[in-house]
């Protein structure tokens, strides 16, 4: 889609609250379709979020009453690129093939297809609207989800419901998404982001680096596919070692030891 009223706002936004980055995709007038431009702007404050220490969770929402329509088909049909030739590595929207030891958690806020349902997926976490839809309607179009819809959507929920989803088109409801396990919580859509906001910081309340190693050992261990293999162990006993040679590892015995919250350093 492309937009139909002129506007000086930034097409994606990062606001700091405390620990937590609230990144904003910011075209509501398109349902936050996803442009050039927006990929640029998504790709910026990314970055900003993971160079910054004190910056421990992302939160990625969008403006307005969608969360995003992904692609925007009116720049797709007028053979304009969705992302520049210097954001290939990065992928759709600049953020869908970027690693991040931070968490980030998706507050879908409402409609989320295609590309929207991707960039959800790349998040770890998700807070949805009870009158949100998920989906991948690729198919529907002549396209397949290549934004990594079908890389990561049986990852999340059992393979028959992917192939379901995926083969089909059809929407996915908050209920079903939450029954499979695809997002956290569901609730009214008024309450969407504060809930986001309130998991972001009970996660970033705890010790980062121990937070980024535990999600780094996760994903890594889903690759090696059994908590038998000796990789797997070796991989865990790694970042173990690592952590417990930090700094927040010692504060956090002695907090605990003196009745009162920890004080993180970050190292």
């Amino acid at each position: 889609m492309a937009d139909t009223l002129p506007t000086d706002e930034p097409p994606a936004t990062l606001r700091r609250i405390g620990h937590v980055a609230l990144i904003t995709l910011n075209r509501p007038q398109v349902m936050n379709a996803v442009n050039a431009a927006m990929s640029v702007a998504v790709e910026a404050a990314v970055d900003e979020f993971a160079a910054d220490p004190e910056l421990r969770v992302g939160v990625l929402t969008g403006a307005g009453r969608a969360f995003s329509a992904g692609a925007d088909l009116k720049e797709v049909a007028a053979g304009r690129p969705l992302i520049t030739r210097e954001q290939r590595e990065r992928g759709f929207g600049g953020f869908l093939k970027r690693r991040l030891d931070k968490p980030v958690i998706a507050a879908v806020n409402g409609y989320a297809f295609g590309g929207g349902t991707e960039l959800m997926l790349a998040c770890d976490l998700a807070v949805m609207s009870d009158s949100a839809e998920l989906g991948l309607p690729e198919v529907t179009r002549g396209i397949i989800a290549a934004g990594g819809g079908l890389l990561r959507l049986a990852r999340r929920v059992p393979l028959a419901i992917a192939l379901e989803a995926t083969l089909t088109g059809a929407p996915i409801t908050a209920e079903s998404a939450l029954h499979w396990g695809l997002v956290n919580r569901v609730v009214p859509q008024e309450k969407v982001l504060d809930e986001a906001l309130a998991l972001a910081n009970v996660i970033a309340a705890n010790a980062p680096l121990a937070v980024q190693a535990s999600k780094r050992v996760i994903h890594q261990m889903l690759a090696l596919g059994s908590d038998w293999e000796p990789a797997a162990w070796e991989l865990s006993d790694a970042e173990a070692v690592t952590v417990m040679k930090t700094a927040d590892a010692k504060e956090g015995p002695r907090a605990f030891a003196e009745k009162r919250k920890p004080s993180w350093e970050g190292r």
